[in-house]
């Protein structure tokens, strides 16, 4: 498989709460990283940790996606350009917005995501870590 379509299976995992079909294409040693100001900002290690925050994240949601409309591949870095659009359970307002994740390899294995606000910051953010 390319990165790209790993990384396609991963937000398919995610929307559809498969965390052994997320789990699998990351390495043991993942590092998660979700900034300041995103409902479930910090840093989490390893498959457990993983594991955890997409299921708490993903506990929130009531309905929704997390889809992926490009990428930009940097060598082993691959930035996700995303629309997401998810409502939150009890509430009536949808969550309409444009982020980026960036995901490093490893041996065809993700050893790293960062989500980034926007676009721009997660380009910056390569650019300076290649």
């Amino acid at each position: 498989m390319t990165k790209t379509e790993i990384l396609k299976a991963i937000y398919a995992g995610i929307n559809s709460n498969n965390i052994p079909g997320i789990l699998e294409f990351c390495a043991a040693d993942i590092v998660r990283i979700e900034p300041a100001g995103f409902p479930s900002s910090g840093t989490y290690r390893g498959h457990a940790e993983l594991a955890a925050h997409v299921v708490k994240g993903r506990d929130t949601w009531a309905e929704g996606a997390c889809e992926p409309e490009s990428f930009q591949v940097a060598g082993e870095k691959v930035i996700a350009f995303l629309h997401v659009k998810v409502r939150l359970k009890n509430h009536h307002d949808w969550i309409d917005a444009r982020i980026a994740d960036v995901f490093t390899f490893r041996d065809h294995k993700v050893i790293e995501m960062r989500t980034f606000a926007k676009s721009e910051e997660a380009i910056k953010w390569v650019q300076e870590n290649l």
